[in-house]
């Protein structure tokens, strides 16, 4: 857990020394590194890593039971599906986060250097410190849930760990506009779209992609929303007027 946090922050350095240095946007600096991690990954698991006995396939030795993250388990009841430990982990870092961003000093330090940098400076606040606080915490975190994933559903490394949670969780932060407990409710109703869309296509032999469809169009509601509650339009008819 360790080692995957230090090499979320690590990774999540790239794209803020770039964001401080270059002035890049670290939204897409970071969703172009996550290629660049994929195939990272996949070098491993088909080189130094690769299990011997894979007969192979490009995986690694099967984790020892230490490492494994355990289903929930309920006496007299028995195993709650697929529901492992590590889900109460994000529940415990989604308070956490929460009462730092909204509760705490630092917390307030992000807030007004993210709506106005300018204000941060005149303040006395930093932003290029607060841009490496910030993403070195979520780089941490980002890692803590890869380690989570994997340790719990598969097992073992693969060059596939990710079905594209990190774009999803780009729509689950809008939704929970940026409210990290508002993420858990968020992130239950993007859950259960794909759980549905595993549904549909398994009953009515509908194409997987109509779950990205309503995703997209998810997202595109919420920037919609977003613009026009920022930038009201207004027609006016008076004659002489365009």
């Amino acid at each position: 857990m360790l080692v995957a946090i230090l090499g979320g922050m690590f990774w999540a350095l790239i794209p803020a020394i770039l964001k401080i240095r270059f002035n890049t946007n670290e939204i897409l600096v970071s969703l172009m590194l996550t290629y660049v991690a994929s195939l990272f990954i996949d070098f491993l698991v088909r080189g130094p890593w690769r299990d011997p006995m894979s007969f192979g396939f490009p995986l690694t030795p099967t984790y020892s039971d230490a490492a494994l993250i355990d289903r929930v388990y309920i006496p007299f009841i028995g195993y709650i599906g697929q529901l492992h430990y590590g889900v109460f982990v994000a529940l415990f870092v989604s308070v956490i986060l929460w009462f730092v961003l909204m509760k705490m000093l630092p917390g307030f330090k992000i807030r007004v250097t993210g709506e106005s940098p300018s204000a941060a400076i005149f303040a006395g606040f930093n932003p290029s410190y607060v841009t490496v606080m910030v993403m070195c915490i979520s780089g941490g975190t980002a890692g803590l849930a890869g380690m989570i994933e994997v340790s719990a559903n598969i097992g073992q490394l693969q060059p596939n760990i990710s079905f594209g949670y990190g774009f999803t969780a780009i729509i689950v932060a809008f939704l929970a506009r940026l409210n990290p407990l508002a993420a858990i409710p968020a992130g239950l109703i993007v859950a259960l779209a794909e759980l549905g869309g595993d549904s549909v296509q398994i009953s009515m032999g509908m194409p997987k992609v109509v779950t990205g469809v309503f995703k997209g169009l998810l997202l595109l509601s919420l920037l919609a929303g977003e613009t026009f509650n920022r930038y009201h339009i207004k027609f006016d008819f008076k004659k002489g007027n365009n």
